[in-house]
């Protein structure tokens, strides 16, 4: 088939194969973003590296406490042990509660993570919390 000005005209076939395999292409590149759920930072924020997050006082033994502006938290598992770990659940990213009972929960689909490991003992998450080095500067928990 040809046009009036002598250059061939697509077929119909070829068009809705053109077009079908561009939205195979968009949608594989939209999906590409999505993987499995799982994400974890390598560290805490850089902004935060070397400062005071919390007060030793601040952390109750068996506890902890959600730095939500750093999206940490801060656990006490035992007296004079600190940890740190990111609060961001690694299956939606949702912000988890500070420790109760040794654990930390996830309010959005209800994984748990252990206070002291940051391992996850009930999922959707599959990964655990991913933990961050600190120390302990006088009565200041530092993150390094």
């Amino acid at each position: 088939m040809s046009s009036s000005d002598g250059s061939a005209m697509p077929t119909r076939r070829h068009v809705i194969g053109t077009v079908g395999a561009m939205g195979v292409v968009a949608c594989g590149a939209a999906l590409t973003g999505c993987g499995t759920g799982e994400r974890a930072p390598a560290g805490p924020p850089p902004a935060v590296k070397g400062k005071v997050v919390a007060q030793t006082a601040d952390i109750p033994v068996g506890g902890g406490k959600v730095i939500h502006e750093w999206k940490i938290v801060i656990t006490q598992p035992s007296a004079g042990v600190f940890k740190a770990f990111n609060a961001s659940c690694p299956h939606k990213g949702c912000a988890v509660s500070s420790p109760s009972e040794g654990v930390m929960r996830c309010p959005c689909h209800g994984s748990e993570f252990d206070a002291v490991s940051g391992k996850c003992l009930k999922g959707p998450a599959q990964a655990p919390l991913v933990e961050f080095a600190l120390k302990v500067e006088g009565g200041g928990i530092v993150m390094v």
